[in-house]
């Protein structure tokens, strides 16, 4: 699957977050930004699809390098998947998302992601 093909997925998450959750859990680390992801359950129910339509949709964002899953612990982007998730959010939901996080830290954000130059 490319990556066009999760950004229906990815679009969901956004809207949860910014939406319905009004909260962006931000992670750092050696290995990038990560940012958390709705759960499986919460993405199924926003959707109004059954919830086991969901589970193949995650395994294929796993596998494509998107997203890690960790038993207990939750859902979150890989640095490709935040970088791929940070630019959606600039291109559909940028009022939004600078409401939510403010200008500066949106901006800085997708840079240190990679999604915006500079």
């Amino acid at each position: 699957m490319t990556r066009d093909e999760h950004d229906d997925i990815i679009d969901a998450a956004i809207r949860i977050l910014l939406e319905v959750d009004r909260c962006i859990t931000v992670g750092f680390s050696p290995d990038g930004i990560s940012i958390r992801f709705p759960t499986t359950r919460k993405l199924a129910e926003f959707l109004g699809i059954p919830h086991y339509y969901v589970l193949p949709r995650f395994g294929e964002m796993e596998r494509d390098g998107l997203i890690r899953r960790v038993e207990r612990v939750g859902i979150s982007t890989t640095a490709a998947g935040t970088e791929r998730l940070l630019s959606i959010m600039a291109e559909r939901y940028s009022e939004r998302a600078e409401d939510l996080l403010g200008r500066d830290i949106f901006a800085v954000l997708r840079r240190k992601a990679g999604s915006l130059p500079g």
